[in-house]
């Protein structure tokens, strides 16, 4: 039934796949990294950290999809749907290493306003590329079996990040984290040319 899926598809999910199983690693931890590297054993600050962080990425990426969104629906042609993909990738996998080099709550949260630029870039490029290339009369199936291994690849990365945690440190994690989620971006160069030369709906 896998071969039967065209190869952009297939592709698009694979890369969406590694994306999101990389940030899978970091999920466990990241509270308790804020702890011990931010907020220097203050919990209490870390969790007031933690919050504005959250709220930081998530007010930063809902502003602006939906104008990207309009954009790339305005502007007929599929190179841009594949360009904000693909940079979009990019900028979320070079996010770690802004972590990383952090000692200061600004500091994080200007990560995840970075973070939430390229996650507003993807997103809507990513709906709009898988349902111009998803295969007719098996969308419930695909799109089922995007978010199916999406949640296998999350958790088990998740409790990979909590094992791999114990053993080494955050800057092991970090520097995987952006590794796998810089392999998602390249993996949809294999289908650039295939993307490019879709006609538009």
């Amino acid at each position: 039934m896998l071969k039967s899926i065209n190869k952009v598809t297939k592709t698009l999910m694979l890369g969406d796949f590694f994306l999101n199983s990389a940030w899978g690693f970091v999920s466990p931890f990241f509270a308790i990294f804020i702890v011990e590297n931010i907020t220097k054993g203050n919990p209490a600050k870390a969790a007031e950290v933690a919050g504005f962080a959250t709220l930081t990425y998530w007010a930063t990426k809902s502003c602006l999809q939906i104008p990207i969104g309009n954009y790339l629906d305005k502007n007929h042609g599929e190179k841009d749907t594949f360009w904000f993909i693909f940079l979009g990738m990019l900028i979320m996998g070079f996010t770690p290493f802004g972590y990383l080099l952090s000692k200061f709550p600004w500091q994080i949260y200007l990560s995840q306003i970075i973070y939430a630029v390229g996650a507003a870039m993807y997103v809507p490029a990513f709906y709009s590329g898988f349902t111009k290339f998803i295969d007719k009369g098996k969308e419930a199936f695909e799109w089922g079996l995007d978010s199916t291994s999406l949640g296998f690849g999350i958790g088990i990365t998740g409790a990979l990040g909590g094992v791999i945690y114990s053993v080494f440190d955050y800057r092991f994690i970090f520097v995987l984290a952006a590794a796998i989620n810089l392999v998602s971006a390249f993996l949809i160069l294999l289908v650039k040319k295939e993307i490019y030369e879709k006609k538009s709906l």
